[in-house]
């Protein structure tokens, strides 16, 4: 039995000295260990009462970056992957993590997938909490791998509740190397209006994890190893990163590659059609 969520908590990540804010809905644990990556640290998690309380009340109008994390990861280390996603990309505004409960296993994909759908409700609830506050500006979201497949749920449902209104206040919407089943994929977006164009597509035809999760799936295509063109059919704005990676998994470059970093940013900072000017830049550079 998956242990139930718990009331959100803020969690102090800080690098020389800055601390911000690290949230969605946690799962019940034991009192997190000191942890660090690099130069980041995890110190403490504070709970809070309400996701309100997790937006500084000063900051008003500032956007949000929620990042869901993917596969076989604990929620140290997507606390710590979002302060670095966040630091790399140099956002300005509150920065959130959303933790559903993953095994961290490497045998246990099954039981991820599972959990990650079973959160989608979770991350919905986070989503209209944000929009409904008055101190939020736009909320961006960076979804990898399962985590793509859990936001996709949430945002049908927020779009099924919201209409355009959602569209409005959401900015951009990265899914990074996502692991969903390609036909489900272009199913959710004809049923999320207007939110499908805030979504921009990472992929790599040289990741061997997707590879993994597709021969699981029977051989069905997953949407981070699709081609370029499938997706662009649907509409999709993609980046195609096959030639960015030199590692033997290659799904996490969107940490690790200071192009895609760049994309990243210049998808929060700038209007939608800016996005694959700056992709174009960084690899014709190369």
């Amino acid at each position: 039995m998956r242990p139930a969520p718990a009331a959100p908590a803020a969690a102090a990540v800080t690098r020389n000295l800055r601390r911000f804010p690290a949230s969605g809905p946690l799962l019940s644990r034991p009192p997190v260990r000191p942890v660090g990556l690099a130069d980041w640290n995890l110190e403490k998690i504070e709970p809070v009462a309400q996701i309100g309380d997790l937006i500084d009340p000063t900051a008003g109008g500032h956007d949000v970056l929620i990042y869901v994390h993917g596969y076989n990861t604990t929620f140290e280390t997507a606390a710590l992957d979002a302060a670095r996603l966040s630091d790399g990309v140099k956002f300005v505004g509150e920065t959130m993590v959303f933790s559903w409960p993953s095994r961290a296993g490497l045998l246990d994909y099954g039981y991820d997938r599972e959990s990650a759908m079973w959160s989608r409700d979770a991350l919905q609830q986070l989503l209209d909490g944000l929009i409904a506050s008055p101190i939020v500006g736009h909320v961006h979201i960076v979804a990898h791998s399962i985590g793509t497949m859990l936001t996709m749920e949430a945002l049908r449902q927020l779009y099924a509740q919201l209409g355009d209104e959602a569209a409005n206040r959401v900015g951009a919407v990265v899914f990074a190397s996502p692991d969903i089943d390609l036909d489900g994929f272009s199913s959710s977006v004809q049923r999320i209006g207007h939110l499908a164009r805030k979504i921009i597509v990472v992929t790599a035809a040289n990741d061997r994890a997707l590879a993994v999760s597709r021969w699981m799936a029977g051989g069905i295509t997953r949407v981070g190893a699709a081609e370029t063109a499938q997706l662009e059919r649907m509409g999709m704005r993609v980046i195609d990163a096959s030639r960015q990676g030199w590692g033997i998994i290659n799904h996490d470059l969107f940490l690790s590659n200071a192009q895609l970093r760049n994309v990243i940013r210049g998808a929060l900072d700038e209007p939608a059609g800016a996005l694959l000017n700056v992709w174009a830049a960084s690899t014709n550079s190369r």
